[in-house]
């Protein structure tokens, strides 16, 4: 029986699943010990909670939705690539890049560094499609 390699691309898109979740568990950080009725994190409404907050954790909540969002595409790009037999060392190293550059932005994000947040996301973006073409040819 031969069994499928696990890629370090494929690792890649299990870290980016994670990351909406480390993204919610920051803007909910220090709230859990802490009652309703002071601030503290509601678990029977938590997107009531969370539209709620303000300053870093607004942007952490936020920064959340940006990583769901950019899921879709990347889960795609190495799906794609992997089918097409793009070179396994270049999507790799394209797929690490792609995490880095993602959890920069969610640096970014929480930092309140729009700028610099902006150009990572374009960056990342501009990863993503050169992964989806790696295994054009």
């Amino acid at each position: 029986m031969t069994f499928a390699r696990f890629t370090i691309a494929y690792w890649c898109v299990l870290i980016a699943a994670l990351m909406p979740i480390v993204c919610a568990g920051i803007a909910k950080y220090g709230t859990m010990g802490t009652p309703r009725r002071d601030g503290g994190f509601d678990n029977n409404n938590p997107r009531g909670w969370l539209a709620r907050q303000t300053d870093w954790r607004a942007r952490a909540n936020a920064a959340q939705a940006n990583t769901f969002e950019a899921l879709p595409f990347f889960f795609a790009a190495v799906i794609i690539a992997h089918i097409l037999q793009a070179g396994q060392t270049r999507l790799d190293i394209l797929a690490l890049l792609f995490i880095v550059l993602r959890i920069a932005y969610v640096m970014m994000y929480i930092a309140d560094l729009p700028k610099a947040r902006s150009a990572i996301w374009a960056a990342a973006l501009f990863i993503n499609v050169i992964i989806l073409f790696s295994g054009y040819r």
